[in-house]
């Protein structure tokens, strides 16, 4: 599996419009930039690729990376900077398979699938396919598997691209508080590549109105507010999952400037060969 990481930032992206912070002054003079979330895994295989989620940046991002449309995607919830790029299917695409969790949110009265089906009932070209977390299903002949994560109120999922033939293995948090159930922790387990969510550092917690949760043995926060993992956080998860590599994801620019850029902090167009 060839995997590009098209987006690394959160909702408003690295640098953010309007900002002139030092994180942002400093992506504009190296040339760096974390647009919204996507990822493109290539099955070199048999020439076929998938996407998870849909950046807002979708455009650019393809246009930046070279890499090939997708023959079928996996979004993992509703909001915007993960699901808005879809609308870039128009024109582009005859047909295209969007997969999506069926579960019931309580927050919306429906599943991730039925409110991707009616956003985009427009794009006769969509076909939106749910599926059952924790059940495995074959895309681009990978093995896919949804599993529940945290990040309050509504539903999210994280998910794992395993390769049957080489037995390699993708897993990626979304969205995620620290806070993820220990059976979908068992499937994220034992992966080649990690890609966790990160939004910020811990000590960054004491400006979150809800501060910081799921503490460490040291007292170090690994949940920023309720809904996103804080660098020790998915740190943390990442040695309990045994990850061979881990790359951090969703990005925030309120990192400061000294640590932005440190490593594992990912940046568009990383690609892995797993």
């Amino acid at each position: 599996m060839r995997v590009t990481l098209l987006g690394t930032g959160d909702t408003t992206g690295t640098p953010t419009v309007g900002c002139d912070c030092e994180t942002c002054e400093l992506a504009r003079e190296r040339g760096l930039e974390r647009t919204r979330f996507s990822v493109h895994v290539e099955n070199e295989r048999i020439d076929e690729s998938l996407l998870i989620d849909f950046s807002p940046d979708f455009r650019t991002q393809f246009l930046r990376e070279e890499v090939p449309l997708p023959d079928a995607a996996v979004v993992t919830h509703i909001h915007f900077d993960h699901l808005d790029g879809l609308g870039n299917a128009f024109r582009l695409f005859d047909s295209l398979s969007v997969y999506a969790a069926d579960e019931t949110d309580p927050a919306t009265g429906a599943s991730v699938a039925e409110t991707v089906a009616s956003k985009y009932d427009y794009l006769e070209l969509l076909s939106v396919q749910p599926i059952t977390p924790f059940e495995t299903i074959y895309l681009c002949d990978l093995e896919v598997t949804l599993v529940p994560v945290e990040h309050p109120p509504q539903r999210c999922y994280g998910l794992t691209i395993e390769d049957p033939a080489t037995g390699s293995k993708l897993s990626v948090t979304g969205d995620t508080s620290f806070a993820i159930p220990d059976r979908s922790r068992e499937v994220l387990a034992d992966p080649d590549l990690l890609l966790a969510d990160a939004i910020v550092p811990a000590h960054l917690c004491e400006y979150h109105p809800a501060g910081g949760r799921h503490e460490g043995p040291d007292g170090v926060p690994r949940t920023f507010g309720t809904k996103h993992m804080t660098r020790e956080g998915a740190l943390a998860l990442a040695e309990e999952l045994n990850a061979e590599r881990t790359r951090l994801v969703h990005v925030s620019h309120f990192y400061p400037a000294d640590e932005a850029f440190e490593e594992p902090l990912a940046l568009d167009g990383e690609t892995y060969t797993i």
